[in-house]
């Protein structure tokens, strides 16, 4: 199967992200929030999208949030991906406010709904990288 010898893309994390992949490494779910408005955001910037305040620090989340919206893959469009078809993928809004493009996890895909709780999951790719991604929440 030409999936089992072509390797999913490895993320490369801007020098903005960098403390969020080292959370997700750890198995922590950790995004930027602005001391001045007190809000989260996602992606990471240098700035808070909200008020562009520079004054920010990464703070663990809960992990927690509900599926936004999704869409399911059918067909293959990189190789690397043969062996998931079907997957979702799914913006996953978390309690905390931010929404995070992820996948979803531990369901089949044609269980998916909007507006399902789901919690995060970390697949390892290497040592260096975990990748969030979710699944449906326990309670």
């Amino acid at each position: 199967m030409m999936s089992e010898t072509i390797r999913k893309p490895k993320p490369r994390p801007a020098p903005e992200s960098l403390p969020y992949w080292q959370a997700a490494r750890d198995h922590r779910l950790a995004l930027p929030k602005c001391e001045s408005c007190e809000k989260f955001w996602f992606p990471p910037t240098r700035s808070c999208p909200h008020c562009l305040s520079m004054n920010f620090s990464f703070e663990n989340v809960s992990g927690k949030g509900k599926i936004f919206s999704f869409v399911t893959y059918h067909r293959v469009y990189r190789p690397a991906f043969e062996a998931d078809v079907p997957y979702v993928v799914a913006l996953v809004e978390l309690d905390e406010g931010p929404r995070l493009l992820t996948n979803i996890l531990g369901i089949p895909h044609d269980q998916v709904t909007c507006e399902m709780r789901v919690e995060v999951t970390f697949d390892d790719y290497d040592e260096d990288i975990s990748i969030p991604k979710f699944k449906p929440a326990q309670s």
